[in-house]
């Protein structure tokens, strides 16, 4: 099931939190990265940077196309490397959505991220619900904790 085209943010459009979300995403990579022995080479910012751009649902090949497109030279290893990093460090997730291919999103910043996922035309819809954003944190108190986001994946038809 194909996700229609990623396309990045609108740069016309107010710069909500945006510019506050790259400076601690770098850090959060940074300290994944030096945990792990690892460097946060230009490729791996630029990854980054990419994703933060994002304002859906992405693949690892659309990924690598766009960052072409931008022209950029990473390889695909480095990509699926990279997003594999990103993820044990907490700041993309994996979303199950079909048994073919891998999709991700940005996980921070998405602080109640609710996704309608039509099944039969790879269409996803996110959405909050601020209900459900209540009642999660109403959980969370009872239990002496505070919510950091939630994930909730709802699969639709439109049969």
């Amino acid at each position: 099931m194909p996700l229609e085209p990623i396309k990045p943010a609108n740069s016309s459009a107010p710069q909500s939190s945006q510019p506050e979300l790259i400076e601690p995403l770098c850090a959060i990579f940074r300290r994944t990265l030096k945990a792990e022995g690892l460097k946060y080479t230009p490729e791996r910012a630029q990854i980054l940077d990419t994703i933060i751009e994002f304002d859906a649902l992405f693949e690892a090949d659309q990924l690598l196309d766009t960052l072409k497109q931008q022209g950029h030279s990473v390889s695909k290893a480095t990509v699926y490397r990279t997003l594999k990093l990103l993820e044990s460090a907490g700041i993309i997730q994996h979303v199950l959505f079909d048994r073919e291919q891998a999709h991700y999103q940005l996980a921070i910043g998405q602080t109640g991220n609710t996704l309608l996922i039509d099944v039969d035309s790879g269409q996803v819809i996110t959405t909050e619900i601020p209900e459900l954003i209540e009642l999660r944190n109403k959980i969370c108190a009872a239990h002496g904790l505070k919510a950091q986001a939630h994930k909730l994946q709802i699969f639709v038809s439109s049969k």
